[in-house]
């Protein structure tokens, strides 16, 4: 499995859109075989999941996703899976352990422009 992990520092970012990078990451038989931090190609309706499927991702994981967006990732069989907070590396043992539980998203409504109002920053919680 292949997952991307929205990014800022050693931590979950609470934006997938917003964050600096992504961590992206290979698991196959319960390890982690390969690592790697990309850039945010930027934030633009559809353009990030787009760029992660060209990289191969099946799941997202992000602090907060608004609608649109999970649409988007569904378009392209990639999961989203949000309201995580944490260290990368503990968030990546969750996920193998099957642990990791998704919870609520951290942006609320009419943060993004599927709610008609237009913002630079997401309202988190």
């Amino acid at each position: 499995m292949r997952i991307a992990i929205s990014t800022d520092g050693d931590f979950v970012s609470a934006h997938f859109g917003r964050c600096p990078s992504y961590t992206i990451a290979n698991i196959e038989d319960g390890k982690v075989i390969k690592k790697e931090v990309v850039d945010n190609p930027g934030h633009m309706p559809g353009a990030i999941p787009q760029f992660l499927h060209k990289k191969g991702v099946e799941c997202i994981i992000a602090g907060g996703m608004g609608a649109r967006a999970v649409g988007f990732f569904d378009e392209f069989g990639i999961k989203p899976i949000v309201g995580v907070q944490g260290r990368i590396d503990e968030i990546i043992e969750k996920l193998i352990k099957d642990e990791l539980k998704e919870g609520e998203s951290s942006c609320s409504p009419g943060a993004g422009k599927s709610y008609g109002i237009d913002k630079e920053e997401c309202d988190h919680t």
